[in-house]
């Protein structure tokens, strides 16, 4: 069910025990308001880098914390390893910290942003580096020129576009 269609989730959590997690496409708070209000999701699974950064993301699990909801930040390969750095350090600072999503990055882009946080039998380590323990190879970055790209247009077989 789209993540916008929150009253879904008030029928999904009367008829269902399972756990339920949204929020990959929120920004603000306000998205997610009446779900965290509501008890509708257990996680909250914003992306730090679409959220408003570690400030405003540490205000919805501190807001989400009240109604017994814990994160899940997103964590796909579409998200940078800054990103997920930056991720795995707000969840080891707050306390209704509750899962991790994680996609291992390709080689090439391991190499790019080499980093000290790593995975290891079931569980992320933010590494022990300065900052966020990401950087750049900023030499190896030139040899990857700025190409645009768009994401292909979702259209239903009769032509219409629908969402994704």
């Amino acid at each position: 069910m789209p993540a916008e269609l929150q009253e879904g989730f008030r029928l999904l959590r009367e008829y269902k025990t399972t756990p339920i997690a949204t929020g990959e496409v929120f920004n603000t708070i306000w998205d997610a308001h009446e779900l965290i209000r509501n008890q509708w999701i257990d996680y909250i699974r914003m992306s730090i880098v679409h959220a408003g950064g570690f400030t405003h993301l540490k205000k919805v699990a501190d807001f989400a914390a009240l109604y017994h909801v814990r994160t899940g930040c997103h964590g796909a390969t579409d998200m940078s390893p800054v990103t997920m750095a930056a991720a795995l350090h707000l969840g080891v600072a707050i306390h209704n910290f509750g899962i991790q999503e994680h996609m291992p990055h390709s080689a090439e882009t391991d190499q790019l942003f080499p980093h000290t946080y790593y995975f290891d039998s079931g569980y992320m380590y933010p590494g022990d580096a300065p900052g966020l323990g990401v950087d750049i190879d900023e030499t190896l970055a030139s040899t990857y020129p700025y190409q645009r790209a768009y994401l292909p247009i979702n259209r239903k077989l009769d032509g219409t576009l629908t969402d994704w």
